[in-house]
This record gives structure tokens, C-alpha cells and sequence, in this order.
């Protein structure tokens, strides 16, 4: 039977899990809006897209770590954690799709890639400059090390789901 004493060290892992899975998701929302506002590298339709797990999942983390210094519960604690594994693995799946399609081993939606078609007649010309430019999805804006903003965002999304995991099956041995 475990006791009190053994216990303690898996709550502070889900609490450690919890408060390190909120830092990095606000770490990495936070460069994505830096880079578009500082940088002035605007996303395109897949890079937006790649933002709404982080728009999910922060809040979830704010109450996870707020329950998790207040000592919840072990499993609504674990559940949360679980959650945010998953919503995180999400966004990297997102991640991986969109750096796919800039490298080319499958095709991107059709809204932001593909070919330039030239508009027929004056009135679309116009009508196509009431949109706005259009940010390419199949072109990364900049490469850092090699990997593109999307590639860097899979990698920090898979961390923070391993960190969630490892919290949540911390945060099951709490009573």
C-alpha cells in the first residue's frame, strides 16, 4: 500500500507537468503572434489554423494549473492533463500537414496554394484586391535550422503532449 509519503513526489510532477505545459503553449502561441507582429511574417490559412488548439488549450491549462496547486483531485486532475495531451497532439498533426504541404509530399488546401490564375476581366481584378494578399501555404515565410515555423510548432506541440501524458499518469497515483 502506498503511503502519504510517496505520493507527494507524483502530485509535484502533475503540478510541475501542468504549470510547464502552460508555459510552453503560451511560449509558443506568443512567437507565432510575435512573428507576425514584430517580424511581420503573416500567416497564412494553415498557420491560423495551427493557432486554435493553443486558443483551446491555454485556458485549459490555466485551470489545470490553478486546480493542481490547490490540490484537486488525482483523477479530474489526470483528465485534465489527458486533455491537453490530446488537444496538443492535435495541433502537432496540424503542424505535420501544413509542413508537408510546404515540402511538397502532398497537396495543401486549394484556397492557399497551387497555381496563379490570372483574373479574366478587370471586375475580378478588383473584386480579388477587396481580399487582401494571399500568404501561400506550400511556401514557409523563413526556415530556422532547417524546419519551418509549422515544423517547430509540431515539435513543441509533441513536447507538450508528452508532458501532459507524463502528468497525467502522475497525477492518477494522487490520491
Amino acid at each position: 500500500m502506498a503511503t502519504t509519503e510517496a505520493l507527494l513526489p507524483q502530485a509535484a510532477v502533475a503540478r510541475r507537468a501542468a504549470l510547464a505545459v502552460l508555459l510552453l503553449a503560451l511560449l509558443a502561441i506568443g512567437g507565432a503572434w510575435y512573428s507576425q507582429l514584430v517580424w511581420r511574417l503573416e500567416p497564412c490559412e494553415l498557420c491560423l489554423l495551427q493557432r486554435w488548439p493553443y486558443y483551446v488549450g491555454v485556458p485549459i491549462a490555466v485551470v489545470t494549473v490553478i486546480l493542481a496547486f490547490r490540490a484537486a483531485q488525482g483523477g479530474f486532475l489526470a483528465a485534465l492533463l489527458w486533455l491537453l495531451a490530446v488537444i496538443f497532439l492535435v495541433s502537432a498533426g496540424l503542424a505535420a500537414y501544413h509542413a508537408g504541404v510546404e515540402w511538397g509530399f502532398w497537396p495543401g488546401p486549394s484556397a492557399c496554394t497551387g497555381q496563379y490564375a490570372a483574373p479574366a476581366s478587370t471586375d475580378d481584378f478588383l473584386k480579388s484586391l477587396d481580399t487582401g494578399p494571399s500568404v501561400r501555404c506550400d511556401e514557409a515565410a523563413i526556415r530556422i535550422l532547417g524546419l519551418s515555423l509549422a515544423g517547430w510548432n509540431m515539435l513543441a506541440s509533441l513536447l507538450i503532449a508528452a508532458i501532459a501524458a507524463l502528468g497525467a499518469k502522475s497525477a492518477r497515483a494522487v490520491p
